[in-house]
């Protein structure tokens, strides 16, 4: 079942074009990753899966991508769109107010106000993000002074508060200490049993660690995609296979 399907998808901004006819299919309940030199179109792909690219001066799509069948750069709502796609960035971005309130503020703008049901969730978030026992004596605390590890579980259960089906990351753990990522990489294989999972990574371990399919990407085009393992140990391409053995990028 796949969650996203990509039909030769295009984007400029202004006159460069960063990715260039990108078909490929992402399916539910996998993670998929997006490997490739700086520079290579990874992180606008993954940014153009909940449109946050329409923030961007001059940006420009043609293709098609849809989520569960249907067209997002249609007449969705795109609000609904990315409480449906939820998105975890490089450096971890908590608000600044308490880790209750971080995790809180995305239930309650979709209108949900009952005190019961907001302490649910926010036990229930930070459970799956695996920070509970962590934090439950100190939900009134600012989530400032959680650790940059701690911080990016906080800004992922706060992507999970609102119950999207796909979550989207995009280097989470560049910024983050060995510890840390391990943390996170644990999490993240167990969170896809309920969520699609798409990673943009630099680090080509990790990606052969924790992914079910691997895309490579090299100036704006997907050179290769497939299943993990085969990507790592048999590429198709002669350029996957130099960028995996390290001889560029």
């Amino acid at each position: 079942m796949n969650k996203f399907s990509l039909a030769d998808v295009n984007l400029w901004y202004n006159d460069f074009q960063a990715l260039k006819n990108i078909t490929m299919d992402i399916p539910a309940n996998m993670i998929t990753a997006f490997i490739g030199p700086s520079g290579c179109g990874k992180s606008t792909l993954i940014k153009s899966l909940n449109r946050m690219n329409d923030l961007v001066e001059g940006c420009k799509i043609t293709g098609n991508i849809m989520l569960d069948g249907e067209i997002i750069y249609g007449n969705i709502d795109v609000n609904l769109l990315r409480k449906r796609v939820g998105m975890v960035f490089q450096k971890p971005n908590p608000f600044p107010m308490t880790i209750y309130d971080n995790i809180a503020y995305g239930p309650r703008t979709h209108g949900i106000k009952s005190k019961f049901k907001l302490n649910e969730i926010v036990e229930k978030s930070l459970r799956d993000a695996a920070i509970w026992d962590e934090t439950k004596d100190r939900l009134k605390k600012s989530a400032l002074s959680l650790s940059g590890g701690q911080q990016q579980r906080l800004c992922i259960a706060r992507a999970l508060s609102v119950q999207p089906d796909v979550l989207l990351m995009d280097e989470p753990t560049s910024a983050l200490d060995p510890i840390s990522t391990s943390k996170i990489e644990e999490l993240v294989i167990k969170l896809k049993k309920d969520y699609t999972i798409v990673i943009v990574t630099h680090n080509m371990q990790q990606a052969a660690r924790i992914s079910d399919n691997t895309g490579f990407f090299l100036l704006g085009e997907l050179i290769e995609y497939g299943g993990t393992g085969q990507i790592f140990s048999v590429p198709g391409e002669k350029r996957t296979e130099d960028y995996i053995t390290g001889r560029f990028g």
